[in-house]
């Protein structure tokens, strides 16, 4: 799913060792759908080199997004990950 959307929050990257024992940067980035305060909001992982990347309330965006499902334990749980992510230039000129 491809949406134009808007930052709420970002968390700081955290450093996470995989089962191989290579590290990996991931942050979270909370995104919300245009319209209003109301829109769709998603929870989603920026996951390696898109986690370094730093973005600010309120800046808009279009990204890429993956939604998998996956079963633990008799319960159901989604998650989303940013595939790409491209920061919209807000300057305007008039």
């Amino acid at each position: 799913m491809k949406k134009i959307m808007k930052v709420v929050d970002q968390t700081s990257v955290q450093s996470i060792t995989k089962q191989d024992g290579t590290t990996l940067a991931k942050c979270t980035l909370v995104l919300q759908e245009l319209g209003g305060k109301y829109e769709n909001s998603y929870a989603a992982t920026l996951i390696g080199n898109l986690a370094g990347c730093r973005f600010y309330p309120g800046d808009t965006v279009v990204a890429s997004l993956r939604f998998q499902t996956r079963e633990y334990q008799s319960q159901y749980y989604t998650d989303i990950t940013v595939q790409d992510i491209i920061k919209f230039n807000t300057q305007t000129t008039f």
